[in-house]
């Protein structure tokens, strides 16, 4: 007898169908502002992640620099080249291709500082609500302690002493550094809200029968609670994106962010704003318009997530 080993196909269809017959679709299709949003963030996101291949020109590459291109003005302006749309810098690198690589860096350090974030917090937050006792106090102090150092300022201590020891660390090891002083000052949000979730969620009929049947602790915070706690997260990781986000730039507009053979946004607004009050104003307004478009696009989906998902708003 033959056996099927595919899954059944009606199951992804079901799936899909619940989704776009689901009140999430439903308020997204109606909200004219969320959807211009996802589509300027999709625009972004494709273009730093394909920049290879979308990008007019490699604006590190030093073999197809021109320096005789330098400081050219956006091509409806006078005096700008139909080859650079938005102008080029004081190198002759090319400004649009110049934001597609620097939005690149600065999406995959905000994205993975918040996915380590979500990581330590959902487990702190998650042992501290479950087991409670010392081990809740203890995690809530340590969050009291770092809520009451600025972020940005843990952030920029982390990775200036950072730069400090390893002066001449790889790059790879400067992007680490980068997602550990971002992720260590974001996971206390995280922490905070899993931890009141699970606090209501430990008490509830399920739990408790669980803990009748003999199933062990771990197995009822990862199998049960877990999952019933992870709306807020979605939620606050969302938002926390766009924060991330500011916060690189803020560091490597200061000098110790990303390095500067791989400038992110931040560092191309730093490197701009030298020629700022010399006339070439589009060196800093590009990259800080690019900035202003992802975080607000990624801030008005997570206002629209977090209403979509509350269901006294439904």
């Amino acid at each position: 007898m033959a056996v099927d080993a595919n899954p059944n196909p009606t199951a992804s269809s079901s799936a899909l169908k619940a989704f776009f017959d689901g009140d999430v679709w439903h308020s997204f299709r109606s909200s004219p502002v969320a959807m211009l949003a996802a589509v300027i963030a999709v625009v972004c996101f494709v273009c730093a992640l394909f920049a290879e291949v979308v990008a007019p020109h490699n604006p590190f590459d030093l073999a197809t620099l021109e320096l005789l291109d330098s400081l050219k003005p956006p091509s409806w302006v006078d005096g700008g080249d139909a080859k650079y749309w938005l102008g080029t810098d004081g190198q002759g690198r090319d400004i649009l291709s110049a934001l597609m690589y620097g939005a690149r860096i600065s999406l995959l350090v905000g994205v993975a500082s918040v996915l380590l974030s979500i990581l330590i917090g959902v487990s702190l937050g998650l042992l501290a609500g479950f087991v409670g006792g010392r081990v809740d106090a203890l995690i809530m102090r340590v969050c009291d302690v770092m809520l009451s150092f600025p972020s940005i300022l843990v952030a920029l201590m982390i990775s200036g002493v950072g730069r400090s020891l390893f002066p001449h660390a790889p790059d790879a090891l400067a992007f680490v550094v980068l997602v550990l002083a971002i992720a260590l000052t974001g996971w206390v949000q995280y922490a905070r809200t899993v931890r009141g979730s699970t606090l209501v969620e430990r008490n509830k009929e399920y739990v408790q029968a669980a803990r009748v049947i003999g199933v062990s602790g771990f197995r009822i915070m990862r199998r049960h609670v877990l999952p019933n706690v992870l709306g807020p997260v979605l939620v606050l990781a969302t938002i926390q994106i766009a924060s991330a986000i500011i916060t690189e730039a803020t560091l490597s507009f200061l000098g110790v962010g990303v390095p500067a053979t791989s400038p992110s946004l931040g560092t191309l607004i730093r490197n701009g704003n030298d020629y700022l009050f010399s006339g070439e104003w589009w060196i800093t307004a590009w990259p800080s318009l690019t900035l202003i478009l992802i975080t607000l696009s990624v801030n008005l989906l997570g206002d629209w997530l977090r209403d979509a998902l509350n269901p006294r708003l439904r």
